[in-house]
């Protein structure tokens, strides 16, 4: 970089939303677009492998590397956080389940202070996003960026035996748990391109890289946020153990995620007073919101052996690995062009509960996210986690260095709800593991075992066994109130030409993965900026249980 650069708009982080802003905003050839990201290249086979997804995760060169504070009701246990530190940014490292969440959820954001942001104004942005491979439907979108496909579409028989079993327990089937009907269960589907992983970066970005008036900037650690009293004007950052200083015309959209941005927020100036003062940081705008808020999913692994021989665990030797990586080589297809995930259920924990709070993914092997077997011979899971919490942390700077890494407190599992959500998980999937399509599957369970059976002992095997599901949000909360950050213009409050765009906007935690609806944000946001927002005339139905509030299922 010669002398000062400057660009209208300067984007920072381009992971599953700021790919995106980058993407639409340089669609304006009258505007410059400047997309910042501290990791490199996401062309490693592994991270374009669906089957290979543990590896990115895991790997340092991708992942920030994020850890929790010992977590209180957690036993004290220290939990990761992974955030993806290269191009497509968490897109490129994640499990690439494509859910949306209930569209109850948005409405619920609308409900929350984020005026405008309601399913029915989400919806046309969610069918942006889509090339739908399986579904065409009102609620589906087909000439979308990220294609969207159904894996080897439930070859193996236990996803089948799963649902059919959910359906013998009183459940109902889905079609499409992203459309008019997330209740039930049903087959799942995934944001994998032809046997490739479709991050945004894949998405959004490879095709339009040559945009003369959007400049990529990789390798670049955005240092702090440069203010001229209270407008951003600027950024400061370190390329090749170089500073420097970067400003823009326009505006600055902070995509950094929902640990990155708060904590680039509270080391430039802006947070809470009292904390910035703790961290050693100068103040430029006490707003006390930033870091608060943080809410996370948490989910476990219900494993059984297997009684026939058909599962994933048969297909984990070095030989066979090698054999599944040769043949997606060559083909992109067979057991490497899938995570695996291709059958789920979205379910009530209990009558009174208006929409699902309580998410499956059925996994026909019993394996860790790295690719090592629970067990020796043959054995399956179900990925289950109670999906509304109500229990809130928070992320915050300890320093004025962004180079050291914020504390992260989730308080996970702090209200008793939360712990009633995941007892329910637990007796309500046994229950669905003993009906007649699962009986010629299901082995002897592994976890948990059948002797835990009363509150204590469901509590202690929970706060021993969960892990975080890896969807922090929540940080930078859109709407009103005293811990708002950003408008639903998601322009940070007090300041101008700065916005956030990324998850730590929601102002819940939707039931579902994360990276469909910070995606669809994304599009919307892009459009709120441009001036250009879509205003839909019809409400689109959707699903309720009109027994909702006396009956679970």
């Amino acid at each position: 970089m010669v002398g000062t650069p400057s660009y209208d708009y300067i984007v920072i982080g381009s992971g599953s939303a700021g790919a995106i802003v980058a993407a639409r905003l340089s669609e304006d050839k009258s505007v410059s677009v400047l997309l910042i990201e501290a990791g490199g290249s996401d062309k490693n086979i592994f991270i374009k492998m669906p089957t290979a997804l543990g590896i990115p995760m895991n790997t340092k060169k991708f992942n920030w590397g994020f850890k929790s504070e010992p977590e209180r009701f957690l036993n004290d246990r220290i939990m990761n956080c992974p955030r993806g530190r290269v191009l497509g940014g968490s897109s490129s490292i994640n499990g690439m389940v494509y859910v949306r969440g209930n569209p109850f959820d948005f409405d619920e954001w609308e409900m929350l202070g984020a005026n405008g942001w309601n399913f029915k104004n989400c919806l046309p942005y969610f069918k942006r996003v889509e090339n739908h491979k399986i579904k065409n439907s009102m609620y589906t979108g087909n000439e979308g960026a990220v294609s969207i496909s159904g894996g080897n579409n439930m070859k193996n028989p236990l996803y089948n035996a799963f649902i059919d079993s959910a359906i013998e327990a009183g459940y109902k089937k889905t079609e499409d748990y992203n459309g008019y009907q997330q209740e039930g269960f049903g087959q799942k589907f995934m944001n994998v391109d032809s046997g490739l992983r479709a991050s945004t970066s894949h998405a959004y970005l490879d095709p339009i890289k040559q945009r003369k008036n959007l400049t990529i900037l990789s390798k670049s650690l955005v240092t702090k946020i440069i203010f001229n009293n209270k407008k951003a004007c600027g950024v400061e950052l370190i390329k090749n153990n170089k500073n420097y200083s970067i400003y823009s015309h326009k505006e600055i959209i902070l995509s950094a995620g929902s640990i990155g941005s708060p904590h680039i927020l509270q080391v430039s100036g802006v947070g809470c007073r009292k904390k910035l003062k703790n961290a050693g940081i100068q103040l430029i705008h006490d707003l006390p919101g930033v870091g608060e808020n943080l809410q996370d999913h948490l989910e476990f692994n219900f494993q059984y052996r297997c009684k026939q021989p058909i599962t994933l665990n048969g297909q984990i030797s070095l030989l066979k690995k090698l054999k599944i990586g040769i043949e997606w080589i060559i083909t992109k297809k067979g057991l490497g062009a899938s995570n695996h995930f291709e059958a789920c259920g979205f379910i009530r924990s209990k009558a009174g509960v208006k929409w699902p709070d309580i998410q499956y993914h059925f996994l026909p092997g019993a394996i860790t996210y790295d690719g090592t077997v629970a067990f020796s011979g043959h054995g399956f899971q179900v990925h289950v986690g109670h999906n509304k919490p109500t229990s809130r942390g928070s992320v915050t700077a300890t320093s004025s260095d962004i180079k050291v890494h914020p504390k992260i407190h989730f308080n996970y599992l702090s209200t008793e709800s939360d712990r009633a959500g995941f007892r329910a998980s637990v007796r309500l999937t046994r229950e669905i593991m003993q009906q007649q399509s699962m009986k010629p599957f299901v082995g002897r369970a592994i976890q948990p075992s059948e002797n835990i059976q009363t509150d204590d002992e469901i509590d202690e095997f929970i706060r021993n066994s969960v892990d975080s599901a890896y969807h922090p949000c929540g940080t930078c909360r859109m709407g009103k109130g005293s811990n708002a950050v950003v408008d639903e213009h998601l322009s940070v409050f007090g300041i101008d030409g700065l916005r956030v765009v990324d998850s730590s906007v929601f102002p819940s935690i939707p039931n579902g993965n994360l990276n469909a609806p910070t995606m669809m944000l994304a599009e919307r946001a892009s459009d709120i900026i441009k001036n250009k927002v879509i205003k839909p005339k019809e409400k689109p139905k959707v699903y309720l249980n009109k027994k909702w509030q006396t009956s679970q299922r």
